[in-house]
């Protein structure tokens, strides 16, 4: 997998990037990182990228022919005949998620663009952006963070940049369910003792508590998403036990309601 990042603040991606998984990934030859600084394909010549906006209005925007150039650049380091896959950061794209970072790792190439100020000339986007994608309700101060947020989030999709090959697909939201609870030695930290079922080695026992951990973690923090899940009969079976046992289990009213309804939606889709 081979990103390259156009950007104002190439210094900025690299320090992050070169560390943790992603810089051990890159050392082995998984994964590259070329940043293009956009300065240096300034019209001025003096490292200017940015111009006042027609119409005004307050703040600058980045011009097209800086970012077109460091494109056209872009690909004939990759010998793209045409275009790329390059994804522009914003607000205004689509909320990246769990199932985009797998498909994106399928990519032999990425780019990315990351604007600034009060945004990029709508007609180099027109021209060269395939993908708009946003990491989430909220605005920041440049593109840099969230294009490290899905290089992160894709490179643990590309096979041997994890030491476990089980860990990518075991990990929250990668079968539609936050991850269940984890646990490590000591046995009894601080009067806390850790679940015993993990300590019976019965697989079958620990993959089954997992699974309930998961759906009770999610149903409690994320019951967005339970909506979506095509759930089986088991998971409906330890959900109307939940209910059942609802007091034990000190669930709140809001939660019984949510559950109430959630289990009213998913039986009408269950045989």
């Amino acid at each position: 997998m081979n990103f390259y990042v156009m950007t104002l603040f190439p210094e900025m991606i690299e320090q992050g990037m070169h560390t943790s998984i992603t810089g051990r990934a890159m050392e082995k030859g998984l994964l590259s990182l070329k940043t293009i600084n956009i300065r240096d394909y300034s019209v001025t010549g003096n490292g200017r990228i940015d111009d006042y906006p027609y119409g005004g209005g307050a703040g600058m925007v980045m011009q097209a022919e800086p970012i077109y150039r460091a494109y056209e650049d872009l690909l004939r380091q990759t010998r793209a005949q045409d275009k790329i896959r390059l994804v522009y950061l914003t607000p205004q794209g689509r909320v990246f998620h769990q199932a985009m970072a797998q498909e994106l790792a399928q990519e032999e190439n990425l780019a990315f663009l990351c604007g600034h100020y009060e945004g990029v000339d709508e007609r180099v986007l027109e021209a060269i952006v395939t993908d708009y994608v946003s990491i989430g309700d909220y605005v920041l101060t440049g593109g840099e963070l969230p294009a490290m947020v899905m290089m992160d989030a894709i490179s643990r999709m590309v096979p041997g940049v994890l030491s476990n090959s089980d860990s990518g697909v075991s990990e929250s939201f990668s079968d539609g369910l936050l991850e269940y609870p984890q646990y490590s030695r000591p046995e009894i930290w601080r009067g806390c003792p850790v679940p015993p079922v993990l300590l019976s080695g019965h697989h079958g026992n620990v993959d089954r508590w997992r699974h309930e951990q998961s759906l009770l973690r999610t149903f409690r923090n994320r019951p967005d998403l339970l909506k979506k899940e095509n759930l089986n009969k088991e998971d409906l079976k330890y959900l109307r036990k939940l209910l059942e046992s609802e007091t034990d289990n000190g669930l709140s009213a809001e939660e019984i309601s949510v559950l109430k309804n959630l289990l009213g939606i998913s039986l009408k889709f269950s045989d």
